[in-house]
This record gives C-alpha cells, sequence and structure tokens, in this order.
C-alpha cells in the first residue's frame, strides 16, 4: 500500500541513536552485556514518596480528566517551588501543566510561531526542539556554538544571525547535549539582545537541579516575559509518567488554555496526583542523594575519558553528559559509535543526532549508570581503541 505521506513528516529526522539502542538490545537479547550509555534517562526509579503519592490517588478513583491548565493543588506547589528555590514570586495562573516537558514545547511552538517564521537555536542541541517547530510549519536558525562559546548562544550571536524572520529564541541550561549551564549575566544579556529585537526568549530548564558545583539559575529571575520549559523526568525521576510545566506571561495563559483543550485535553491525571509529593521534604532528600551520586559519576568519567584521547573542552556543569570531540582518533561519529557497540558492548550516542555543526566529530556519553559500570565501560574503550586507531591509522 502507498500513501502521501505529508512534507512536515517526511523532514522529521529520526534519532540515529534509536538505531543503535535496537541493535544494542537485539545483543543483550542473545546474551552480551551491554553497558548503556546512550539513552537520556537515568537509572534510578521514581523515588518511593512519588509512588505512594500515586497509589493513594488510584485508590481514590482520580482517573478523570483535570482541566487542561492542570491541577489546581500542583500549579500552586510549581510556583511555590519558584520561591523557595529562586526567589522568584510567580503567580500559579502562569503555570501550564503539560505531557511532558514534550508537551510544553509543542505549546510554545504553537503559540509563537507562524509558518514561515523561525526561532534561533544552538548547534549542537535537542534535536525534538527543531521539530517541533517544523511540525507548526515554522523552523529552525542553528547556529554553530563550540566550546569558545560553552556551547550556548550569546547576546552577540542573537545579534548576528537574527533575521526579519526570526521571531525568538530558544536555549537549553543546563543543555543536552553539552552539560553547559547560562549564569545570570548570560541569562541578562540574551535577555536584553532578544528584547531589542521584538523577539521572545524561551528557555529550557528541564535539567535544573542536576547541577554540580553552583547553582543554575532561572531565566525568570531576570526576565518576567521569557517562556520556562520544565519536566518532572530529569531531576524529579518520573520519565515514563510524561509531565511538564510550562511558565508563561498570564496574558498568554488564555490561549495556551485553548490549545492544550485542543491538543491534548490535559496533562496525565495519575501522574499529576504524584508530582504533589515531589516538593516534599522527604522526596527532595532523595532528590539530593541521587543529584550526588551524578556528581561522582562525572567526576569519574570525565577525567577517565580525557585520558583515552577524547576531547572534552568544556567542563559541564549539570545534566549528565559528556559531548566529546573524537577528531583526534579518525573516524566519524556514528561510525565510531556502531564500532564500540559491536566490539566492546558499549553503546553511546553519535553527535549527528544533535545538529550539523561538527556532528560528525563528537559523540556523547549519559553517565546514567553507576560508578562501577562507568569503571567496566571506560576499561572496554580502552581496549578497543587500540584496534581503532590502527584501522584509522592514527
Amino acid at each position: 500500500m502507498s500513501f502521501n505521506f505529508s512534507a512536515r513528516s517526511r523532514a522529521i529526522e529520526p534519532f540515529h541513536v534509536m538505531a543503535l539502542l535496537q541493535q544494542a538490545n537485539a545483543l543483550q537479547a542473545a546474551g552480551h552485556d551491554v553497558i548503556h550509555l546512550e539513552i537520556g534517562e537515568p537509572d534510578f526509579t521514581t523515588a518511593e514518596p512519588i509512588m505512594q503519592a500515586a497509589r493513594q490517588a488510584l485508590d481514590a478513583g482520580a482517573t478523570g480528566y483535570t482541566p487542561a491548565l492542570g491541577l489546581p493543588q500542583l500549579r500552586e506547589a510549581i510556583a511555590g517551588f519558584y520561591q523557595l528555590r529562586y526567589g522568584v514570586t510567580i503567580s500559579p495562573q502562569r503555570v501550564v501543566v503539560t505531557p511532558g516537558g514534550s508537551g510544553a514545547l509543542l505549546l510554545a511552538s504553537a503559540l509563537l510561531v507562524d509558518p514561515g517564521k523561525h526561532w534561533l537555536l544552538a548547534d549542537p542541541g535537542y534535536p525534538c526542539n527543531r521539530h517541533f517547530l517544523r511540525v507548526v510549519e515554522g523552523g529552525a536558525q542553528l547556529v554553530p556554538v563550540g566550546p569558545e562559546q560553552n556551547y550556548q548562544l550569546t547576546a552577540d550571536l542573537v545579534q548576528r544571525y537574527w533575521d526579519a524572520d526570526c521571531v525568538g529564541a530558544l536555549v537549553a541550561s543546563p543543555a543536552n547535549p553539552t552539560g553547559t549551564v547560562l549564569s545570570r549575566d548570560e541569562l541578562g544579556s540574551l535577555s536584553q539582545a532578544v528584547r531589542e529585537q521584538r523577539g521572545t526568549l524561551l528557555v529550557d530548564e528541564i535539567y535544573h537541579g542536576l547541577t554540580y558545583g553552583l547553582d543554575a539559575p532561572s531565566v525568570l529571575e531576570v526576565d518576567e516575559r521569557a517562556f520556562v520549559l520544565n519536566s518532572f523526568s530529569k531531576y524529579f525521576g518520573m520519565t515514563g509518567w510524561r509531565l511538564g510545566w510550562l511558565v508563561a506571561p498570564e496574558v498568554a495563559i488564555p490561549e495556551l488554555e485553548k490549545l492544550a483543550q485542543n491538543l491534548y485535553i490535559s496533562a496525565p491525571t495519575l501522574a499529576q496526583h504524584a508530582a504533589l509529593a515531589c516538593f516534599t521534604p522527604q522526596a527532595q532528600a532523595i532528590f539530593e542523594q541521587r543529584r550526588h551520586e551524578f556528581a561522582a559519576r562525572r567526576d569519574y568519567l570525565l577525567p577517565a575519558l580525557r585520558e583515552l584521547g577524547l576531547r572534552i573542552e568544556v567542563e559541564p556543569q549539570g545534566a549528565f553528559y559528556l559531548y566529546a570531540d573524537i577528531s583526534a582518533l579518525g573516524g566519524d561519529s556514528y561510525e565510531f559509535c556502531r564500532y564500540f557497540l559491536e566490539t566492546q558492548h558499549v553503546a553511546f550516542t553519535p553527535g549527528v543526532d544533535f545538529g550539523r555543526h561538527r556532528a560528525g566529530e563528537h559523540v556523547r556519553f549519559a553517565y546514567t549508570q553507576p560508578v562501577p559500570r562507568l569503571q567496566q565501560a571506560v576499561a572496554r574503550i580502552a581496549a578497543g581503541l587500540t584496534e581503532w586507531k590502527a584501522r584509522h591509522a592514527v
């Protein structure tokens, strides 16, 4: 059978890592011990206080729709979280609870981007951002960034790349795949640069809470007009519950509510009731313990990979990724990933999943495994590098 699929669907690129994941799972099913460093999902299960809240909600029959903007008590809890963590007072009316951070991005894209318009995005960056823009008939202007810009958009880059069809800029802090963080001053400069162009600044703060040696500031500390995307997936460990939120200017809420009603009706009810437990002292203590574990993993894997000859020029300050330059080792990133999966059974992600700028020269490691498993992975990579270098005359 043949179908006429839409141009927008054909324009969406697949995750290259998914083919590697499928291969990794096949190897694992065949009895091989595969070390998974490819997927950006914490290895911790959802914390028990959240599970308990979900059980109680289920027992109470909380299985119907919620308001499109989310449970009022959850919106209030999220607003209180901003006051407690950032010292920022926001009205609960500005909080929209969404089906994952992806739901927040969908709403923001549909609200702010007309056909033919685009946002500025850093390259490398999370690929779904540009794909959501394509779905709403907009686009992404990818801006090449490297270690010299801390892999982030800057005010100077905004001024250089802004054009007549640009309506906003989307940045991530901490960023995927690089783990870099924007300072309060950098956020302020970006906000000013975008405001001068009469555009909108959006900040992906999905990895907030997972920072090491510093606290990531929220853009709301410097710009109350900015849109903030966040999620319960990473710091709060609720990946499969599919729950996130969007903080928007109050004037935008009626339009966002209308979009939410039409696009997905409401976020998952059970997940919303469970998420109320995220803000309890018991859950927060678990999250902080896990953050310290991620810091220990980073502190092991970063120097270990550097010793093997992988260049990581910017020390990540957040998330749980290392973005490594393999250009000195020969070959391209997809070949590199496939080789180590097939020969050493270590899975990690090719840079081609994150953009175009020097993408073939980079790979991403997710340190979502305990330190002993990371040690095994490093030993296997070290063993495989000898043959790899011989093949590429390095």
